[in-house]
């Protein structure tokens, strides 16, 4: 290999997903894929693409995400040439009404990404804890932010309005969107595989543990299911999804709850888990011949499937459906309980292509197209580090500002 590479993070809750990426001409290529999982005791880091692919354990306990970048880059510097690295992107969940796209990071960028960890507390910080430790470890090493939220700043004012006092709109209690960085690849995608449904009405629905959907007109944002927090929406594997703002102030009224249980409560011990208390994994449930399993699956399908008729209301019409993420990709039983909902709108499945996770799942006549496309958000923080340092520098691919990611 020759070049520079650049290197990606995409904190999650429970884990942070690393990717290498070969610097090319407008896109970049990734080289090698790894992943820390801070669900272990103790924490596991697994290279599952690269040269050599291995699992081991790392020393450093989970809340240190300094010590555990500065394994993982020893770990990864005995296979891979860590001194090409020119650049680091990191995913960033919330960048409020401030950021719109990328940027590269500063001081001023992390004091104003620090005041919004207020509106994501459960990503916000960890997303930080990743820049703060790598701009201590290497700290003249370009270092450029990808936003959740950037990819929904083309909604209408409506779309984003909550019917609340105009001046708490003012202050920013809005709807926000998220999964940006994954919707973003679609319609990339969508645009590459099927221009012509690219170019009109889909809903984008991302599973996994945290889920949402997306309303894509011409590739373009228009209305997300998600709004002020990562608790909007449809039901997750432990988040509550759309609720009553009466149960919270029943629960913190008549039922003496303090703040913090609620939180836990909406965050941690709802969703796919509380509904079923057998589990937060759909995969487990799937399995399971539990009535109360059965419930929370059937719970999740009617949730999705309602939710894109929403959005086929703000888009005035569909023309396709694309499922996406862990459960979207992987999980046909959910995908046929969903479009089984949409029959009416004209969706007709193929159910072997369904079962085969085919990218695209619906009949050749059916009114509404039907498609599986897996997402790559690293891609996305990748091709956008690439962009930013590219015109930072006024060269897409030199040597400014490399400093070494060697242990």
């Amino acid at each position: 290999m020759t070049g520079d590479l650049l290197v990606t993070f995409n904190a999650g809750s429970s884990t942070i997903k690393i990717g290498l990426f070969e610097a090319g001409a407008g896109r970049a290529r990734r080289i090698a894929r790894g992943v820390i999982d801070l669900r272990r005791a103790p924490p596991m880091f697994r290279l599952d693409e690269g040269p050599q692919p291995f699992e081991t354990a790392l020393a450093a306990p989970a809340e240190d995400v300094r010590g555990l970048l500065a394994e993982t880059f020893g770990l990864v510097g005995r296979h891979v040439d860590l001194g090409r690295v020119r650049a680091a992107g990191i995913r960033v969940v919330h960048g409020g009404g401030t950021f719109t796209g990328p940027v590269l990071i500063d001081d001023d960028v992390v004091d104003k990404l620090d005041e919004l960890t207020i509106l994501a507390p459960l990503h916000q910080p960890q997303s930080l804890r990743i820049i703060r430790g790598i701009r201590h470890l290497r700290p003249t090493l370009p270092l450029c932010a990808s936003f959740d939220t950037a990819f929904h700043q083309s909604q209408a004012d409506i779309v984003r309005r909550f019917a609340l006092p105009r001046a708490l709109h003012d202050e920013g209690i809005r709807r926000y969107g998220f999964h940006g960085l994954s919707y973003k690849f679609i319609a990339g995608e969508l645009a590459r595989r099927v221009p012509e449904k690219a170019a009109g009405k889909v809903v984008v629905a991302h599973l996994g543990s945290g889920a949402s959907l997306c309303a894509l007109e011409g590739g373009v944002s228009r209305d997300t299911s998600m709004g002020f927090s990562t608790l909007d929406g449809i039901p997750m594997a432990t988040r509550c999804g759309a609720l009553d703002p009466g149960v919270l102030l029943h629960l913190m009224g008549q039922k003496g709850m303090p703040l913090a249980a609620v939180e836990d409560l909406l965050y941690h011990r709802s969703g796919l888990l509380g509904v079923s208390g057998i589990s937060a994994d759909s995969r487990v449930l799937l399995d399971s011949r539990d009535v109360r399993a059965e419930e929370a699956i059937a719970l999740f399908s009617f949730r999705i499937a309602g939710e894109i008729g929403r959005l086929a209301v703000t888009l005035g019409g569909l023309d396709g459906v694309v499922f996406t993420a862990g459960i979207g990709e992987n999980q046909p039983r959910i995908r046929a309980e969903v479009c089984a909902r949409l029959a009416w709108l004209g969706l007709a499945l193929d159910m072997g292509a369904n079962a085969a996770n085919a990218p695209r799942i619906s009949t050749e006549d059916s009114r509404i197209a039907a498609f599986v496309i897996p997402t790559d958000e690293e891609q996305v923080i990748a091709d956008e580090t690439l962009a930013v340092i590219g015109g930072a520098d006024g060269q897409g691919g030199g040597p400014a500002g490399r400093d070494s990611l060697q242990a």
